[in-house]
Order: structure tokens, then sequence, then C-alpha cells
């Protein structure tokens, strides 16, 4: 089952089932897929883009969290964290620290860096391989305490 199927699958399951949030949700994240589909001309994403996507649309969730939060208004706040979970279920499965810790060990000695100068292409090339299962902030992060 692709990607799209998979959304659509789930748009039908939240029809049958008369939750009107998730299905609000989902039919806005299949909407931005098919504009990014437009915009790239492209009718078939690969699944590091969609897997890009469905990302994008968490962290706007995320950054609208704390605005609400900050502004006194928890009650959308909590609408916006159901949201981002209902984003989450079609992320691949997150690397656990450790894995992510090896990823990034073996990336560095691939790439023969060793200083912090060399941060920018080690981090791209992290998440290249980690492919969606790990958050640029964690991997910046990682790779800032690695490099001496």
């Amino acid at each position: 089952m692709t990607f799209i199927e998979k959304i659509s699958a789930e748009i039908k399951t939240a029809m049958l089932a008369k939750d009107a949030d998730r299905l609000t949700v989902l039919r806005g994240l299949k909407s931005v897929i098919g504009y990014a589909q437009i915009e790239r001309k492209n009718e078939n994403l690969s699944d590091a883009e969609l897997v890009t996507i469905v990302q994008k649309e968490i962290k706007k969730r995320k950054d609208s969290i704390e605005q609400f939060e900050k502004g006194g208004r928890p009650e959308l706040a909590e609408k916006e964290k159901k949201e981002a979970l209902v984003l989450e279920a079609f992320l691949p499965q997150a690397l656990s620290p450790e894995d992510l810790e090896k990823l990034v060990k073996d990336t560095i000695q691939e790439l023969g860096a060793t200083s912090k100068k060399d941060m920018g292409p080690v981090i791209k090339a992290v998440q290249a391989k980690a492919a969606g299962r790990a958050d640029g902030k964690s991997i910046s992060g990682l790779v800032g305490k690695l490099l001496p």
C-alpha cells in the first residue's frame, strides 16, 4: 500500500467512524500533498518527500502549540497536539538515541570530519541516511557534541 493509498484508507475509516477532527487533519494532509505534486510537476512523490511533507506539517502544529500556550489558549494548544498525533502516525519508526549516535559517528568517520567546520556536510549526510526517522534539531545537537 502506497503512502497516498494509506492516507485515503485512513480518510475513509475516519468518515465511517464519524471522527470529524481526524478527518479534517487527514484531508488537509492530502491537500498539502496534492499541492506539492502540482508544485513539483510529479504525480509520484518519493516516500522521503512525503515524509518531509508530514514532518513540515507536524512542525507547524508544534509551533502553533508553543504560540497558543504562550498566549494562554490551552484549548487550542490541545487541539493542535491531537492533530500532531494523527500526523505522527504517518512517520516511520524513529531512531533510538543509541542508533542515532551510531549513525552520526559512522557518518563523521565516513566523511573524515575533524572539526565544527565540517558540521554542515555531516548533518546533511545524516539527515539523508535517517530519512525522516530523526529530527534536524537532535541531529544537529548530536553532531555538535561529537565533533571536537
